[in-house]
């Protein structure tokens, strides 16, 4: 626990991203074939696709158009010029690198160690150690608040750790179900959704209390979640049945069932449309957020498995 300097941090996430006022583009991780896909706003096709190295396991949208993607194999960082679509550098990492977020100002990165049950502060331009602290075992999902608490899923666990980023200090543990994998805030930043595989089921965590407020049940295998930016929808990506759960943030009641790809994993949102990337089908489904029904599905390349969502100001030069 071992913070070198203050900064200001804001919510940066793996799968979900804080309201905009115009989407952009959608970025795709293949972990098999070890590319990185763009999808620009609205498009049914991939725009571009960029040779990165295969083991992905995460990717996060940074700032400047920077995309940050996680290699457990390969013991580093892999960061992309989403604008260029050139590999800028591999930053070293002292571990396995598994989930990832980013602070807003673009200055550092937050990355799990899935073997060695903590999360790193680095430099996002050289990689270098800036903080790190223990958490539970094999940390997967991470996302952090525009107050800078970052939220660590401590898979073996059963937890969510509570971390501030700052400082590098864990403040608190939830107890959660089993096997909580992904993690994804309430536009409002007053609700934690938090999936677990395992057991089948979403916690809905109270920010404030710190405590969990309602358990839903999902259903075979939860593994990606995300919200509409009005905060009204609540989406659940189910490996197992190949489908999308679409819950009332109000009542937490299902509103629709979408049927999508072989082993949905990672789900993004971008202004009316939500993105899922569908592990076995190796394409991206997407859905319309008004009709709740999937309006295409986009062939990628092989085992996408997670998303983030880009800068609207970016252009492909």
């Amino acid at each position: 626990m071992t913070p070198l300097r203050p900064m200001l941090l804001a919510g940066l996430v793996l799968t979900l991203s804080t309201p905009r006022v115009e989407a952009g583009p959608v970025y795709v991780a293949s972990q098999g074939a070890g590319t990185l896909s763009r999808i620009e706003a609205g498009a049914t096709t991939v725009a571009a696709t960029i040779a990165v190295g295969q083991g992905i396991a995460q990717v996060a949208a940074g700032a400047n158009g920077r995309l940050y993607l996680s290699q457990p194999d390969h013991a580093g960082i892999d960061v992309v010029d989403g604008r260029t679509r050139v590999v800028l550098q591999r930053l070293p990492f002292p571990g396995q690198a598994f989930g990832i977020a980013a602070s807003a100002d673009g200055l550092s990165l937050f990355v799990g160690d899935w073997a060695g049950g903590r999360v790193v502060r680095l430099s996002a331009s050289t990689g270098a150690v800036e903080g790190e602290c223990p958490v539970g075992k094999d940390p997967a999902g991470l996302v952090l608040d525009r107050k800078g608490r970052l939220y660590v899923a401590d898979r073996e666990s059963r937890q969510v750790s509570v971390i501030d980023a700052a400082r590098m200090e864990r403040v608190a543990t939830v107890p959660v179900g089993e096997g909580p994998f992904a993690l994804g805030l309430s536009p409002a930043e007053d609700r934690l959704y938090v999936a677990n595989v395992r057991s089948g089921d979403l916690s809905v965590v109270d920010t404030g209390s710190l405590t969990v407020r309602a358990t839903v049940r999902i259903g075979g295998m939860p593994y990606g979640v995300a919200t509409s930016e009005d905060g009204s929808l609540v989406l659940v990506t189910n490996q197992q049945a190949g489908t999308v759960a679409v819950l009332d943030s109000g009542s937490l009641g299902l509103k629709a069932t979408i049927p999508v790809g072989r082993y949905p994993e990672g789900i993004a949102v971008d202004g009316a449309f939500a993105y899922v990337a569908n592990w076995f089908s190796d394409s991206v489904s997407v859905i319309d957020l008004k009709s709740l029904t999937e309006t295409a599905r986009i062939p990628v390349a092989e085992g996408p498995r997670s998303l983030a969502v880009g800068s609207n100001s970016e252009a492909v030069r």
